[in-house]
Formats: C-alpha cells, structure tokens, sequence
C-alpha cells in the first residue's frame, strides 16, 4: 500500500506469484480478482490468467507473474515505452529477495540504469526463497547494496512501516519522473505463512515468526493512527471489520460465478 499510494493513473505495476496485495493497492476490483483466483469466466482474464497471472491494463497492472524474477525486464521494457512516448509514467516492479540473483534483475537494471528509465524496482525481502534463508542464497545484507553497481541509488527500508515505504517510493518516483533514472528500494518484511499452502515451515528458527507478528503492518499503522488522534480504537475495528467482510463477499460472489466454455479456450490467446 505505501508503494501504490504513491503512483498516479498512467502509472503501471508488475507483480509477482503473489501479487494479490499489489492489485487491490492499485484499484483492482475484489470481486473480480477473486473470480479470476477461482478460474471464472467474469474475472479479470476470463479465468485463464488464475492466481498467479492476473493482470488488467486499465488500471496499470501489466501482471503478475509465475516466473521468479521474470517481471523485472518486463517493467523495464513498460518504462522504456514510457520513456519513448514522452508519458509522465513510471514503473513500479515488485519482486522477491532471490529474484535479485536472477540474471533477469541484473539485466533490467543495467539497461534501466544505461537508460535511465523511470522505473523503481522494489524488493519484498521476506528472508526466504521457497526454504531457503537469505543468508544462505546471498553473501550480503541488504540488497540495495547491489544498486551501487548499477550505479542508481539503493535504499532500505522497514517494510512493516507503510508511512516509511511511502516516503521512499515518493522519492524514488520523483527521480523517475524527472528524468534521472531507477532506483532500487528494498523493503524488509516477513512471510508469515509457508511457500505454499501444504508447507508447515519447519524451517524456521522458533520464535522467529511470532516476533515478526508482533510488526504486523497492519496492526503498527493502526497504533499509529490511534495514537495521532486520527482514529480511535472503535473506529480501527470497524475499517479491519469492514474490509474481512468486503473480501468475504468478494469470494461468495466469484464462487457464484460461470465457469469459461470449452470452446472459448483458445480466445484471447496469442502464438
């Protein structure tokens, strides 16, 4: 949310496998998206997209995608087109810590850099790739560090603090948009649940995921907000209450959608 705050309409996003997050912060509609989740014929890609490609061009969101680290160089190829059109516009690429040993990120953001796209690559470094902990896939800290290569500015940021990934974005955009080039944010955050859904995370040191719970964005910005006189508790409650039962809906609506015919199997595909 604190990246997608930031963008204006012309603005695009490319996501990854778990791009949902990303596509309701940038307008996407709940109810489509969740038909689209179910394979339905009303979601956004008529059901052939699924979960890990959903995409919708009306509101900037280029894709997801299943392919680690695969939509870097597409968010480059978008900020170039930006570039070539003279469009106000600028790219945000959303991706994970071992993409960035993807030749895909080097490549993206040597030209990105060379070229100086308006595009801003955003690591979400929950500390692990599938199993494996990021010390054990990477000989840094902070892959931010790796913009100096590049060289394009490189910035850490707590990624539990949405107020704090705003400002950065924000000055990662006015970069962009004046003409100076990429840049590289990484926002530090956690994976609260396994890879995938049969995944029990045995992995992890213990305590590691219950200290992490306790910097749930969610949960920080709303003490903030409590805490600045914005809202009151009561009101906290009903916006987290409120927004459950928005998705509740959403789900119940897509489950009572069609499923695409047969025949229509092979429209909207391109060869």
């Amino acid at each position: 949310m604190g990246v997608c705050e930031v963008l204006k309409d012309g603005d695009f996003v490319t996501s990854t496998h778990r791009g949902h997050g990303h596509f309701l912060a940038k307008g996407g509609d709940p109810k489509l998206m969740m038909a689209e989740i179910m394979g339905r014929e009303t979601g956004y890609c008529k059901g052939k997209g699924g979960s890990m490609h959903i995409a919708d061009i009306s509101h900037g969101i280029i894709g997801a995608n299943g392919i680690v680290g695969a939509g870097i160089p597409i968010a480059a190829g978008a900020a170039l087109q930006l570039q070539m059109s003279g469009k106000d516009g600028v790219v945000a690429c959303f991706f994970g810590d071992a993409a960035s040993n993807q030749g895909t990120f080097h490549e993206a953001l040597n030209l990105a850099s060379l070229w100086k796209l308006p595009v801003v690559f955003i690591c979400e470094n929950n500390l692990y790739g599938i199993s494996v902990r990021q010390d054990r896939h990477q000989n840094i800290t902070n892959i931010a560090n790796r913009a100096i290569a590049y060289g394009i500015p490189g910035e850490v940021v707590d990624g539990t603090n949405v107020l704090a990934v705003y400002d950065a974005m924000a000055r990662a955009t006015k970069r962009a948009r004046g003409g100076d080039g990429p840049s590289l944010v990484e926002c530090k955050c956690y994976r609260w649940l396994g890879h995938h859904a049969g995944d029990p995370a045995h992995y992890r040191p213990a305590g590691e995921l219950e200290a992490w719970k306790e910097r749930c964005p969610v949960k920080l910005f709303g003490e903030r907000l409590i805490d600045n006189g914005i809202i009151d508790e009561q009101q906290s409650k009903q916006v987290l209450e409120s927004a459950a039962a928005e998705m509740l809906e959403a789900q119940a609506w897509a489950a009572q959608q069609p499923w695409p015919l047969p025949e229509k199997a092979l429209e909207d595909v391109y060869v």
